[in-house]
């Protein structure tokens, strides 16, 4: 009986090691080949690459739900399409253009450690828009994420006025979509995927125009300019068949492992896509910028595992007044990391 009762929870532990893996492998690869895309094929069309992605996404989840069955389609009325996810749409689709565009002015490793700065956006924002209160421990967690936010740009060597501002208002939208997605999508019970198959046709939608009149002259350009013209068209389509997969991969992920284990390996994730970025486009870090990046990675960790322990004490006591960070449920979880994708991540 006691061998018996190892199996399984040796089984869930390799899975929610496969699922982890897995996550990292679609997060990284998408990011290292979006930043090759800008920099090695020289598309530096930010909007077009993330229409790309939309669409891709949006074929992608008719596919899972209507043809592999992965997972059954909640029906959405009519009038909450415009009036609930339209909102959230935009949102999503400004967070995803503004984290394409942070990436091709500034190296993956200052954009990722800028976008671990979205739970202090988060708390903020809350703050001072929804006149919220945090716990004091809440705020105590966020001084190394902000600390370490404030070291590394100051000491970062491919430093860009243009990409800090895209990567930070990118902060703040996923703070709202986090934000909204409680109000807007009450009473809807979303997975990543429906979140995907909804929100990825109407982003398709609103970008569709701007995109061919900012960035369309100079695609046709590209195109008859670009040598190898195959292979790149490969490689900008690969990445939006991987970005769909990245959320597929989130929803594997999600309901194979605790909060705490998806907070820490998040993490870890950024630290894995910035050694993997600095390997293969070698841009110059600094010692401090090191550091200002591990710090702002341990604030992020701590700062979960803060907002864990005050969910369990919420748990325990569910009559007691505690911060507005309630426990979240696995759908609440799935929500969270779509915005990035690109992470944005609970």
């Amino acid at each position: 009986m006691e061998d018996g009762g190892k199996a399984p929870a040796s089984l869930g532990t390799l899975r929610a090691v496969l699922a982890i893996l897995q996550w990292w492998g679609f997060n990284v690869t998408v990011i290292i080949m979006n930043k090759w895309i800008f920099q090695k094929l020289d598309f530096k069309f930010p909007l077009t690459v993330s229409c790309v992605h939309f669409i891709c996404s949006s074929i992608g989840a008719y596919i899972a739900i209507h043809v592999l069955k992965a997972k059954p389609l909640i029906e959405v009325e009519p009038e909450d399409r415009w009036k609930r996810i339209f909102p959230m749409s935009f949102v999503f689709c400004i967070n995803i253009v503004l984290g394409n565009v942070s990436l091709r002015y500034i190296p993956v490793s200052f954009m990722q450690t800028i976008k671990s700065f979205t739970p202090a956006t988060t708390v903020i924002l809350q703050w001072l828009v929804w006149n919220k209160h945090f716990e004091w421990r809440i705020w105590a967690s966020l001084v190394p994420i902000v600390g370490g936010i404030l070291l590394t740009s100051v000491t970062e060597l491919s430093f860009n006025i243009f990409g800090f501002c895209a990567a930070m208002v990118g902060c703040l939208a996923t703070s709202t979509k986090t934000i909204l997605a409680e109000s807007l999508l009450h009473g809807y019970k979303f997975d990543s995927i429906n979140t995907v198959y909804y929100m990825a046709p109407f982003a398709t939608m609103i970008l569709a125009l701007p995109a061919m009149l900012l960035e369309g002259g100079g695609v046709i350009n590209w195109f008859y300019t670009h040598d190898s013209i195959v292979s790149a068209l490969i490689i900008i389509l690969g990445s939006g068949v991987l970005a769909f997969c990245l959320n597929f991969s989130i929803f594997y992920v999600i309901h194979s492992t605790t909060a705490v284990t998806f907070n820490v390996s998040g993490n870890l994730k950024v630290a894995v896509a910035v050694l993997v970025s600095w390997l293969i486009f070698r841009n110059p870090i600094s010692a401090m910028n090191a550091i200002g990046c591990g710090i702002t990675l341990v604030g992020c960790t701590f700062y979960g595992y803060v907002r864990h322990l005050i969910s369990q004490w919420q748990a325990a006591a569910p009559g007691s007044p505690g911060t507005a960070h309630a426990n979240l449920s696995r759908n609440q979880m799935e929500m969270l990391p779509l915005v990035d994708d690109k992470q944005e991540k609970v």
